[in-house]
């Protein structure tokens, strides 16, 4: 078409001074100035097109009018628009001939990427990894460019899952392992998606995830990029950071997500939320291009799909979670004998009486060993008649029984007292302690010596991060503990609380299997936790739930926390 251009404007240059006079007296002597006006109109046209791309100003266009029940090729019946953008509109529809739902982007066939992205899509068509969103369809008819790709109704996107909470360490270490090969493998392709957002990342009820949109979404919104591979690494960076701490590693807000506090720069995973896997978090901070994050790990950076998929698969995988074990409901006993369940039953046949011969006579054992039994019931029947006469016939006062001992009921409940510390162990059961070395801190009856928590940046719940922190205290043998006092470091909503009685300093079991002693909630500096019911154990664990703001000392930052100054039990001995 630049082609076409030029050569019709060094026409009109030729001819004279003025090109459209000099055009209208060639048509008067042979005819042809209809034919030499269309030529002059197309190249005009084109001229400014490219103007237009030179000075960088699209021109303005907007998406084809279509509506829902509108027909493509007289087969995909447009049902739903979902995004309408930058002059395209994408669609859920059916394709009736086949009977199944598929998505449709549209633009009109002068748009300036309509062939940029009929390319693109043409490109990911042939690629055929299972692992994208297959594209079926690419057409340009009627002034519409379409491209038609699969709809999965039963698939979820990454956005979605992450409003929910951040992803198991297992749903992380998959989604990192499988987005990283299949972007390696487009790549291998000369293919890259450029746009590798939460949206684009699908995980389907199997979970296996899936890529939709390679190269053409980048297409549709005019995306370019002068290192792809580094872009869709940095992107898949992204992903995992998401997933692993629910925050967007940027400080803008974004795919529903929060950014990370200005001027802090990318901080670690684990440093944002704690519990996250140490191994997942350095694999994040490798395929993220910043320098903060590139200052402070001791492996290389990734800068390609194929780079991050072999720093993935070089890591120790992690395993899913134990299943959870449901017992089998209880056998439920049928009423129906066997061999009559769902068949009718023959009618009772009615026969003659069946005559019963008498019993036998009984024997002579028999007979005696009925009076040795009737014998001793009239003795207990006298013996006991004779009791009852003598309590009745006796003086007033006489019958009070002597030296009996005080029954459970009459017994006074002995008062709590307090109950003595031997020893206390940092509980963390998902390996992070939090500031173990000062566990004695808080049994020293020094109340400026403490334990404390570390500083979190959302709450005031730690569930989020951890399930909880906590100390287990020995009390040196089995005590009926009721209750306990816990002076706090730090007030405010809200603190929480919870004692368990656990098996030993390093518990076996999961705080859910422990038994529970008592809970309480406080916005002061104490806290003290009671109950009803004495429970008898020798271990207590303190397990802390919740805490307030607090703002920032010359030793730690403001945010979420709490310290232990000192603790006391109370109970009576075993």
């Amino acid at each position: 078409m630049a082609e076409r251009s030029t050569a019709a404007v060094d026409v009109a240059d030729n001819s004279g001074d003025d090109p459209l006079t000099a055009k209208a007296d060639t048509a008067a002597t042979d005819g042809v100035a209809e034919e030499q006006k269309t030529a002059e109109k197309t190249a005009e046209a084109t001229e400014n097109k490219a103007v237009e791309r030179q000075s960088g100003e699209q021109p303005s266009i907007t998406a084809p009018e279509l509506h829902s029940g509108h027909k493509l090729a007289r087969r995909y019946r447009l049902e739903e628009c979902v995004t309408r953008l930058d002059g395209f509109s994408s669609w859920r529809a059916v394709d009736e001939k086949l009977r199944r739902a598929v998505g449709v982007h549209l633009l009109p066939a002068d748009h300036p990427r309509a062939r940029s992205v009929l390319a693109a899509a043409r490109s990911s068509a042939l690629l055929g990894d299972p692992r994208f969103v297959q594209v079926l369809d690419a057409v340009e008819e009627n002034d519409l460019v379409y491209v038609v790709h699969e709809w999965l109704p039963d698939s979820t996107e990454l956005t979605a899952l992450l409003a929910d909470g951040p992803l198991q360490p297992h749903d992380a270490y998959q989604l990192v392992s499988q987005v990283s090969q299949a972007m390696a493998a487009a790549h291998r392709e000369g293919l890259a998606h450029l746009r590798l957002t939460p949206s684009a990342v699908l995980r389907s009820s199997t979970g296996q995830y899936r890529i939709r949109g390679l190269a053409v979404n980048a297409a549709l919104r005019g995306i370019t990029a002068e290192r792809p591979q580094r872009t869709d690494t940095e992107a898949i960076g992204a992903l995992l950071y998401a997933a692993l701490t629910q925050r967007w590693p940027y400080e803008n807000d974004a795919h529903g997500l929060s950014g990370l506090p200005k001027g802090v720069g990318l901080l670690p995973p684990d440093q944002v939320r704690a519990g996250v896997h140490r191994g997942l978090s350095e694999i994040a901070m490798r395929a993220l291009a910043n320098d903060g994050a590139t200052a402070s790990r001791q492996e290389p950076p990734c800068t390609t799909p194929d780079e991050l998929a072999k720093a993935v698969a070089a890591m120790p995988r992690v395993r899913p979670p134990e299943p959870e074990f449901t017992a089998p409901p209880e056998y439920q006993h049928t009423t129906y004998q066997q061999g009559t369940y769902g068949r009718p039953q023959p009618r009772p046949v009615v026969t003659q009486p069946v005559v019963v011969p008498p019993p036998p006579l009984q024997s002579r054992t028999g007979k005696a060993l009925k009076w040795a039994v009737s014998a001793l019931l009239i003795a207990a029947l006298g013996l006991g008649s004779w009791q009852i006469a003598d309590r009745l016939l006796a003086p007033e006062g006489k019958d009070e029984p002597k030296n009996v001992q005080p029954t459970l009921d009459d017994e006074k409940p002995k008062p709590p007292k307090p109950l003595a510390v031997e020893g206390a162990e940092e509980y963390a059961p998902d390996g992070r302690a939090q500031d173990a070395s000062e566990v004695a801190s808080t049994y020293d009856s020094d109340s400026s010596t403490y334990w404390r928590t570390r500083t979190f940046q959302d709450g005031p719940v730690l569930a989020p991060y951890k399930q909880g922190v906590g100390i287990v205290y020995d009390l040196g043998s089995e005590q009926n503990v009721t209750s306990a006092s816990i002076a706090l470091r730090y007030g405010g909503p809200k603190t929480a609380i919870t004692l368990y009685a656990a098996d030993s300093l390093t518990p076996s079991g999961s705080v859910e299997s422990m038994k529970r002693i008592a809970t309480v909630e406080t916005s002061g500096t104490t806290a003290k936790p009671e109950t009803k019911t004495p429970v008898k154990t020798r271990y207590v664990l303190l397990w802390l739930t919740a805490a307030p703001y607090a703002e920032g000392d010359q030793y730690f930052g403001a945010g979420y926390k709490q310290a232990i100054t000192n603790v006391s039990f109370q109970g009576t001995a075993s």
